[in-house]
């Protein structure tokens, strides 16, 4: 498994969440729903158990904060894993509306 980088994840709209490849057919997911604003609201985040502690969550969340800001969204965390990463860098704060 190469080092996790946050410019490699997609966002897969018809699945409603942005992903991170691992290897073979394993995905970091971040998964979301829209609200009547328009908003990306954050429901839940997965890494498979076996590549925990490994850095993926985190640069899944960095890869969907970066998406959210370069094409102009919000997004609403409702997510704990979301929250919690967002508190330990408030220089994403643009992108978050809750």
């Amino acid at each position: 498994m190469n080092k996790p980088d946050s410019a490699q994840v997609l966002h897969d709209p018809g699945k409603h969440r942005f992903e991170l490849p691992i290897e073979g057919e394993a995905i970091a997911a971040a998964y979301y729903r829209r609200d009547d604003e328009g908003r990306f609201v954050l429901t839940h985040t997965e890494v498979p158990s076996e590549y925990e502690g490994r850095g993926l969550g985190s640069a899944l969340a960095r890869g969907v904060f970066e998406i959210a800001r370069a094409q102009g969204f919000r997004l609403v965390l409702r997510c704990p894993f979301m929250q919690r990463w967002s508190a330990r860098h408030p220089e994403f704060g643009d992108v978050v509306d809750g």
